[in-house]
């Protein structure tokens, strides 16, 4: 089992920033991805970004440039650097560990941006 617990979640201005972190616990091992995920009312939850052990990063179209997923592997920590936020990227922000047939995800931290 792992368990994942997000912080970093709130309110923001357009344009402005917020980091996300999680701190992963439990039976963690090496070749794992960690990521952020988001879920938006109404709508599915889709990927943001992800990192591999080895520090492979993907993003989804709608966040590159803007955010910048990192990791510590010794810590077991994963967070995201939310950069020039607009209404469309608030939702409710969920880390995910993956490895192999295995998959765990936080309970979510919301990120609202509103004037």
């Amino acid at each position: 089992q792992v368990q994942l617990v997000e912080s970093g979640g709130g309110l923001v201005q357009p344009g402005g920033s917020l980091r996300l972190s999680c701190a992963a616990s439990g039976s963690i091992f090496r070749g794992n991805v960690m990521g952020w995920y988001r879920q938006a009312p109404g709508k599915e939850r889709e990927l943001v970004a992800t990192i591999s052990t080895s520090g492979i990063t993907t993003y989804a179209d709608s966040v590159k440039g803007r955010f910048t997923i990192s990791r510590d592997s010794a810590k077991n920590t994963v967070s995201l650097q939310m950069n020039s936020l607009n209404p469309e990227d608030t939702a409710v922000y969920y880390c995910n560990y993956k490895r192999g047939a295995f998959g765990y995800w936080g309970q979510g931290t919301q990120v609202t941006v509103s004037s």
